[in-house]
């Protein structure tokens, strides 16, 4: 490309920064969105069980189970907002709206008669949610497991007590999870988005022809459209890190190097994608709307962003392969929660260079044929 080719695609350059700086709307949603989704489930959307109402049902109180109600009590995760004197009163409780969860004490639950006459603690959880009811059952257990384990004889426990040890999340943080999957969502809807829409607009406004006999070939063209939203990613990626590390508290444990990597390779994959979008449609509505169903829903949905690819059944888990988000996601856990070295990654990085070279090339040859 010669000096006055070069200098017209660097005008074309300078011209959507322009287009984009000067429409406030797509400013807030390029620049904001990022801050206030990480925000949301940094804080306001979390797995973390909190604030869970508690009754208890303690037919004959003592020392072990004034112990028990005590440490429940302190802990955050739990308020005992009740307590109720016979079996009958449980389902009353849950009706009106006053427990979520019920902790009936046996008759016989006491230090000398717990191992010879067997009593027993039940734990009575809101099912509805079946998710939270487990979540629930684990973080009660945890907490009376531990205070029994040390107010009552080691005798008298029966059985192997288990020793548990958090990986990588010692304190459950579901920003520890939601970190990385944010990250896949913003710069896939970003890059992949609103450069389909740049393009098609041009093509629904006819001036794309117009800009199509200039002296610039399209392909520079089309990579003038590209290169704003991809420095706008790179500033999206470096705002989610620091609100993540100073904001969130989340780690950057393995190499910040190869994680600026992956994620470009990965806003690369998102820009081929975008392209590929603008060549199927003609109109930023149906853009908008092909965007939101082909790469919004999978990466919620189908990436591991919030629910388990191995607890799907197994026709959407090989779906799942093909939502570049999905790779990326499982990439920086390892690198930034995890720490891994860059070895262990080698699997996702190939996947999303194969993919970011095909859609490329399925891409630009498709456009090619549009413009015959």
């Amino acid at each position: 490309m010669n000096h006055r080719k070069k200098y017209t695609f660097w005008a074309f350059v300078r011209k959507e920064f322009y287009h984009i700086f000067r429409d406030k709307r797509t400013m807030l949603i390029l620049i904001g969105m990022p801050i206030v989704q990480i925000i949301l489930f940094g804080f306001a959307i979390s797995t973390e069980v909190k604030n869970i109402n508690v009754a208890i049902l303690d037919p004959t109180p003592n020392e072990i189970t004034r112990q028990v109600i005590e440490r429940i009590d302190a802990s955050e995760y739990f308020i005992i907002n009740a307590f109720i004197h016979t079996p009958n009163e449980i389902d009353r409780v849950f009706q009106e709206n006053k427990a979520d969860m019920v902790i009936a004490f046996s008759p016989l639950f006491s230090e000398n008669l717990y191992t010879v006459n067997g009593a027993q603690l039940l734990l009575i959880p809101d099912a509805s949610d079946t998710n939270m009811a487990t979540t629930v059952i684990m973080y009660m257990n945890g907490i009376v497991s531990s205070c029994l384990t040390e107010h009552l004889p080691i005798n008298s426990m029966p059985g192997v007590t288990a020793n548990i040890r958090m990986l990588y999340n010692p304190q459950l943080k579901s920003s520890y999870n939601f970190v990385p999957g944010i990250m896949g969502l913003i710069l896939m809807l970003i890059c992949a988005m609103m450069t389909s829409i740049s393009i098609v607009r041009e093509k629904e406004m006819g001036t794309m022809e117009v800009l199509l006999v200039s002296p610039v070939k399209p392909i520079y063209i089309i990579l003038s459209k590209m290169i704003p939203y991809l420095v706008i990613s790179c500033v999206n990626f470096a705002t989610i890190l620091l609100l993540a590390v100073f904001l969130l508290e989340v780690p950057v444990v393995g190499s910040l190097f190869w994680i600026t990597c992956i994620s470009l390779l990965f806003i690369s994959v998102s820009l081929a994608l975008g392209l590929l979008i603008s060549t199927l449609t003609d109109t930023q509505m149906a853009a908008m709307m092909v965007s939101g169903a082909v790469l919004m829903i999978p990466v919620i949905m189908l990436s591991g962003m919030i629910f388990p690819v191995e607890s799907m059944p197994w026709p959407l888990q090989y779906i799942s392969h093909i939502v570049p988000a999905k790779w990326y996601i499982a990439a920086i856990k390892k690198l930034m929660i995890e720490g891994l070295p860059v070895r262990f990654v080698v699997k996702e990085l190939g996947i999303l260079l194969v993919m970011a070279l095909f859609l490329i090339g399925v891409s630009l040859k498709n456009f090619k044929n549009r413009l015959a």
